[in-house]
């Protein structure tokens, strides 16, 4: 204040100063105006001096004013010194206290420390366990949850994943456990997913190695329970109570599906449920191709069959189960159609592999085990008509295989069999011969032994042979649910096979042994006589074993009896016949004509008359053969005789010949047409054997020169000589007209030169006639 008064004007004496001065003793804090006045107007020197003065005024006023109260301040010094001990006694006593209150305060402030840190750990206690009781039901979870993916519950670890999401961790969101914990939730989910699928497959594979066991223990059940009824067809799902082992269990006993039920409540439970039921039928599918594909060579043995029905049946079994139990996993649509299709393809493998079996026993097994496969199927609710109708065509091949056998058989007996009629030494061989053939004719009471008769041993023999087969035809009938007519009907149809075809077959092929001649043929042709005369006990013991009538009471074994073994006996007429005529050409082979001979001798050949001497001879012996076999020997016989004389005549290896050679022929023709005269074989009339006439014709023809008559009646019904042909006729003609060259002098006689003549004449018009077709 007082510099913006003075400020550019010069101190006014010591007024002025004493303003300064008064302004310092009435401020008691700040002088700064005060000194930037005395210093902006250059007094402070001034000033000072004033102020040095103003202060010892005081001085001598404090002097002034102590000397007045100096007594008082002895006196009030005496008390300060007083006060000063008792003071300073109260200042040791305050210090004593002090320390004592500090002590005292220490251990205060100790326990207030402790007491302060006990409230800070009792309020962290109370905060962690409000905190922990927000924790703790996501930690018991979190590890409940993991407990649970540990044990393979996932069913329950899903749940408890929900629990852990939607229920707990909200209330600790704020931490940053609770953060990772909810970015591990879809980790933890899908872990839970592909362990699920993972113990899917592991039971996927697993059922498909445990397939046989479940189809056997299914198929040992059922043969239990048709052991104890017969007639029963049991409804699947039926347990055995109070199992002792592994084999007491039902089949859907020995399989845990838990597997199953917890990967289908999981893939409900996140939504993928259809994905999982595609998954589990595209998996089942294709199980269900390889288990259809057949072992290797599984025709080699009953295991590998057994074990490939096993599977299958096991298979099936395992999906009605889940059927059943899984919740819509399959339906019953998909299971028919993959039955349907399995159906197919198993019965075509069956087919394949079994129509390798050449062992009837093996075949014999293969349907025992379809059968049972089959009734365990149709417990199951499975249809099963394609496989039944298959044990119809197995049927047909165990026959065939049957056949096989009995082929052997048959070789065997008659490779040792020495087809002559058997002799009987006593009474104990004949009984035993008729035990085991019934031979129906009458017996004389009195035998003399030993005797002989009629038939060889292997009529017993394969008597006894056809009966075994059809007891061996009648094994696979069991169990077949057949009627004793479709029995019926399959033993007689199996019986004709086997004597039409089969035996028939092996007497055909012993026919044509070497060891084998006419009278081995011809005891053979005896023995099926009576082997078809016992058809008619072949039918009654059929009859007796089926229990249907008998099918021909006159007719014997099946109508159509006569031709039983019709393909054998004409096999065995045939070899006669080839035989005999082998036994002909012997003869024949003999001849030596004289093809120049001029005049005949007179008589007929010595091979002729051998020849004639045999058949006779022959004939005689083929009485005991039936007529028919005889009458048609001796028929060929002739037939061939007339052939060999005639392509004897015609050979081209004579280039020449004369009528003394024909007449020769000739009378060797008279032979053989008195024997077919004679009625070699009972039955037989003499143009049943007209097989010389050809012959004849041609021989009458050239000997009597009836050319006229030829040429005339030449291509009509009436002519005398209509088997004779132009052709053949020539050839004689150009023979004999080579002949007549061999003698040079015979031209020189007019009737040789008129032969020669009519000889060109007849070839000319023989040549013209050779052109022209008969009847024109």
């Amino acid at each position: 204040m007082y510099s913006r008064q003075m400020n550019g004007t010069p101190f006014g004496g010591n007024t002025q100063y004493d303003l300064y001065v008064q302004e310092i003793e009435g401020i008691d804090d700040y002088f700064g105006p005060t000194f930037r006045a005395i210093f902006d107007n250059d007094e402070h020197a001034d000033f000072r001096d004033k102020l040095e003065k103003r202060i010892k005024q005081h001085d001598r006023d404090i002097e002034r004013l102590c000397n007045i109260y100096y007594q008082g301040f002895i006196e009030s010094i005496t008390e300060l010194l007083e006060v000063r001990s008792q003071a300073k006694k109260l200042n040791n006593n305050v210090i004593s206290l002090n320390h004592q209150l500090n002590a005292s305060a220490q251990e205060i402030m100790k326990s207030g420390n402790e007491l302060i840190n006990g409230r800070k750990v009792q309020n962290n206690i109370a905060a962690v366990i409000a905190q922990f009781k927000l924790w703790l039901p996501v930690l018991t979870t979190y590890s409940k949850l993991q407990k649970q993916i540990a044990e393979k519950r996932y069913y329950p670890a899903l749940k408890s994943l929900e629990e852990l999401e939607h229920l707990h961790l909200p209330h600790v969101a704020s931490y940053r456990f609770s953060y990772q914990l909810r970015e591990n939730i879809p980790k933890i989910r899908q872990s839970i997913e592909s362990a699920s699928m993972s113990d899917l497959k592991d039971f996927l594979e697993n059922i498909r190695k445990f397939s046989p066991k479940v189809g056997e223990v299914a198929m040992k059940h059922t043969r239990e329970q048709l052991t104890e009824d017969p007639t029963l067809v049991v409804r699947k799902k039926k347990r055995i109570t109070h199992q002792s082992s592994e084999d007491d269990l039902s089949a859907q006993e020995l399989i845990d599906f838990s597997p199953i039920y917890r990967s289908l409540h999981i893939s409900t439970v996140l939504g993928t449920k259809s994905t999982f039921e595609s998954y589990y039928r595209a998996e089942r599918t294709k199980q269900a191709r390889l288990v259809l594909q057949p072992p290797t060579n599984m025709h080699e043995s009953e295991e590998s069959f057994r074990l490939y029905i096993h599977s299958v049946l096991g298979f099936f079994i395992t999906e009605d189960h889940v059927l059943n139990t899984g919740s819509g996993l399959i339906t019953r649509t998909f299971l028919d159609e993959m039955w349907n299709s399995a159906l197919s393809k198993m019965v075509t493998a069956l087919q394949n592999h079994s129509a390798y079996c050449t062992d009837a026993t093996l075949i014999l097994r293969i349907k025992d085990l379809i059968m049972l496969f089959c009734t365990t199927l149709t417990n199951y609710g499975y249809t099963v008509e394609p496989l039944l109708d298959f044990v119809k065509e197995l049927r047909d091949h165990y026959t065939e295989v049957l056949m096989q056998r009995w082929v052997q058989v048959f070789r065997e007996i008659l490779s040792k069999e020495d087809f002559q009629p058997v002799e009987v030494l006593d009474q104990e061989v004949l009984d035993n011969i008729l035990s085991s053939f019934p031979w129906d004719e009458d017996l004389p009471n009195n035998i003399t032994f030993p005797c002989t008769l009629p038939f060889s041993s292997m009529v017993p023999r394969v008597y006894q042979q056809v009966k075994e087969f059809i007891y061996a035809c009648l094994k696979f009938s069991e169990d077949l649910n057949l009627s004793q007519l479709e029995v019926d009907e399959m033993i007689r149809r199996s019986i004709n096979l086997l004597l039409t075809r089969t035996f028939s077959g092996c007497l055909s092929t012993t026919f044509r042994n070497p060891r084998v001649g006419l009278q081995e043929i011809m005891q053979i042709i005896i023995d099926t006589g009576y082997l078809e005369a016992s058809t008619t006990y072949l039918d009654q013991f059929i009859s007796n074993i089926t229990g249907e009538e008998s099918k021909a009471i006159s007719s014997g074994l099946m109508p159509g009896k006569t031709i039983m073994f019709q393909v054998a006996r004409e096999d065995a007429i045939n070899q006669i016949c080839e035989k005999l005529n082998q036994k002909l050409d012997e003869f024949l082979e003999l001849e030596s004509y004289d093809w120049l001979l001029v005049e005949p001798q007179g008589h007929a050949s010595t091979h002729i008359s051998d020849l004639i001497a045999f058949l006779r001879t022959t004939f005689q012996s083929f009485t005991s053969l039936p007529l028919e076999v005889a009458q048609i020997a001796c028929k060929a016989a002739c037939e061939h005789i007339a052939e060999a004389m005639f392509s004897l005549l015609m050979s081209e290896k004579n280039k020449q010949i004369s009528l003394g050679a024909l007449n020769q022929i000739s009378l060797d023709l008279i032979q053989c047409e008195l024997f077919a005269a004679s009625e070699p074989v009972k039955g037989l009339q003499e143009d049943d054997l007209a097989y010389f006439s050809k012959l004849r014709e041609i021989l009458d023809l050239f000997t009597t020169c009836d050319w006229p008559t030829y040429f005339h009646d030449y291509g009509q019904e009436i002519s005398k000589y209509k088997q004779v042909k132009p052709d053949d006729a020539l050839i004689l003609v150009e023979k004999l007209k080579e002949g007549d060259k061999k003698t040079m002098f015979t031209v020189l006689k007019k009737s040789e030169r008129d032969k020669k003549k009519l000889l060109e004449t007849v070839s000319k018009q023989l040549k013209q006639l050779s052109q022209i077709p008969p009847n024109k």
